[in-house]
């Protein structure tokens, strides 16, 4: 696996890049070697976040936490991107064959049992679906008081979600069909 190191209002010391080739090196047995990670440090007073990004094909495997301490996050980022890949294992790999290539013989061969806290939907919502603007759908949003809102985009005709984010903005989801 490739690590690509990147500060945002740090400076990334060798020691940090020392901490961090050292704790994700521990997922080279997950991933093939031309797989790339991409890291992000930033500091924002006393929080300091680490964000690992890993895209393999089809999926995004993400990973961000915020400490104190930077050596700690990492520690945590770490530890939980690990979690990650052994709790959907089969979900990644076994499903969908072609995903394969991105991770090594070894973890595919691997047999990890599945948790109790899988993933289970235990209710299903239908609604009707009326075309609207972005802005439009960020405003019913609020209205519901939810956090996403899927909409049918009177510009595109497809179906988009909007989004609160972090800080009061908002985000718009379009599809991309390949």
């Amino acid at each position: 696996m490739k690590i690509k190191i990147f500060g945002k209002n740090i400076e990334v010391t060798e020691g940090i890049k020392s901490a961090i080739n050292e704790k994700l090196g521990k997922l080279d047995k997950y991933f093939a070697e031309e797989i790339r990670a991409d890291v992000t440090l930033s500091v924002n007073r006393n929080d300091h976040k680490v964000e690992v990004t890993i895209p393999v094909k089809g999926n995004i495997i993400r990973a961000e936490e915020i400490s104190e301490d930077m050596y700690a996050s990492i520690d945590m980022v770490e530890e939980t991107i690990e979690r990650q890949l052994v709790k959907y294992k089969n979900k990644l790999i076994d499903k969908k064959k072609s995903y394969r290539d991105n991770f090594t013989a070894d973890y595919i061969d691997a047999d990890y049992e599945d948790d109790d806290d899988a993933v289970k939907i235990v209710r299903t919502k239908s609604f009707g679906v009326k075309p609207m603007d972005a802005e439009e759908a960020c405003v019913q949003m609020e209205l519901l008081g939810h956090n996403f809102f899927v909409f049918l985009n009177a510009d595109t005709d497809e179906v988009n979600v909007v989004y609160k984010r972090k800080g009061g903005t908002y985000g718009l989801i379009e599809p991309i069909f390949d």
